[in-house]
């Protein structure tokens, strides 16, 4: 086991005054920071400085082939990312770089690092820090087992194989999940309109079918969130569910999870609405829909529709997402989107019969159940797919030959 302060030059980055214009206009030179640590192989970066920053001392270059590591960043809480330079580049001061030996491959120290992230973010971590950070020289002392340039090479040339081979499935379940996506759009659309219509805009309706303004079909108004300032603490933390436009967005349809809740003194000021009721979206996410699953309050860009007739609300709500994109060409073009309530009650729902209301609901169930099917297999497949990696990486240097 070898001391990763004994595999080469270690040293820190800093951050060149941003007052000074000269240190940053028209930089050349790569300034890596954490936000640039989302990949295996630095070859740029997001921010660059001058070399005039460079002249005067206030950065130094790291040449390439070493190894990078974030030391002091919010996403040490549960991730340590290593990467290794494929030029030459300069770094803030929450990152430490190792410019290994001639004898050691920084492709092995960057595996071996994130084989070990675990451990070294559970005994390498400073406590009391409002940061999430890294003792230096704790990480230093931290051990990695050691072997000869050639074996090194060899269990980087497997591992990255192996890695190719993860990569390639799951791309191909990303792909899976995209496809599951359209298709999920596509069962609704064509549950709904299915042959019965050129496009959900036709005059035409079928023997039975009825338009009707969505404010006649049932109790129909925005929600209620009149307190000023709005992050007045005393609304919150009470036992009453304040869903907001993300959590609609989230809903898939059924809105179960929320990431607010009001106190009474914040009911005062909104109004409850029942389980049953549709969620509607008219600003930022445009005509996002969602069903209360629970009794709730929702602020003014949320308009709720409410009837006793459970199949009607599922299938309005439906076909709200067979038309969102042609509601969200009718908001304004300004800095937020939005809709407003006068659009929704000009809006004309094509209503079937009572028995074909149900079998559209039935059948867009029966499909979306596939699909949730599949998509619980992919998601189960990606995580197994993260997990082989790291149990790749444990294996192979809990493995190697010391």
């Amino acid at each position: 086991m070898t001391r990763l302060r004994d595999l080469g030059d270690w040293r820190g980055g800093n951050t060149p005054p941003k007052a000074n214009a000269a240190y940053w206009t028209d930089g050349t030179v790569p300034w890596v920071s954490p936000k640039d640590m989302k990949v295996d192989e630095i070859t740029s970066s997001e921010d660059r400085v001058s070399e005039a920053a460079l002249k005067e001392g206030r950065v130094s270059l790291v040449p390439a082939g070493s190894v990078l590591v974030v030391t002091r960043s919010g996403i040490l809480s549960h991730t340590l990312p290593v990467a290794v330079t494929k030029t030459q580049v300069t770094i803030n001061q929450d990152l430490k770089a190792l410019t290994p030996k001639p004898d050691v491959s920084p492709k092995y120290v960057a595996h071996a690092l994130r084989g070990a992230s675990r451990r070294i973010l559970r005994e390498c971590s400073k406590h009391g820090t409002t940061v999430a950070s890294v003792e230096t020289s704790a990480l230093l002392d931290f051990e990695i087992p050691l072997v000869d340039l050639d074996e090194q090479r060899r269990i980087v040339a497997e591992l990255e194989k192996q890695f190719s081979r993860l990569d390639e499935a799951v791309a191909n379940l990303q792909r899976v999940k995209a496809n599951l996506l359209a298709y999920r759009q596509a069962a609704v659309r064509e549950a709904i309109w299915g042959h019965r219509f050129a496009e959900p805009w036709a005059e035409d309706l079928p023997s039975g079918w009825y338009r009707a303004p969505l404010s006649q079909l049932g109790q129909f108004g925005r929600g209620k969130s009149k307190h000023r300032p709005r992050g007045d603490p005393r609304l919150f933390g009470g036992p009453y569910p304040f869903i907001q436009t993300g959590d609609v967005r989230r809903s898939a349809g059924v809105i179960r999870e929320f990431t607010q809740t009001y106190s009474e003194f914040g009911l005062q000021q909104s109004r409850l609405w029942p389980v049953g009721t549709l969620c509607i979206t008219i600003a930022a996410n445009i005509a996002e829909t969602g069903i209360l699953a629970m009794p709730a309050c929702f602020p003014d860009s949320v308009v709720g529709f409410v009837c006793e007739d459970e199949t009607l609300v599922r299938y309005v709500e439906l076909f709200f997402r067979t038309i969102r994109v042609d509601l969200e060409r009718l908001a304004p073009a300004t800095a937020q989107k939005n809709i407003n309530l006068a659009v929704l009650e000009r809006l004309e729902v094509k209503v079937p019969p009572a028995p074909e209301r149900e079998r559209i609901v039935a059948e867009v169930d029966r499909r979306l159940s596939i699909v949730h099917e599949v998509e619980t297999e992919v998601d189960a497949n990606l995580r197994r797919a993260a997990l082989l990696r790291s149990s790749c990486l444990a294996a192979s240097f809990s493995a190697a030959p010391i």
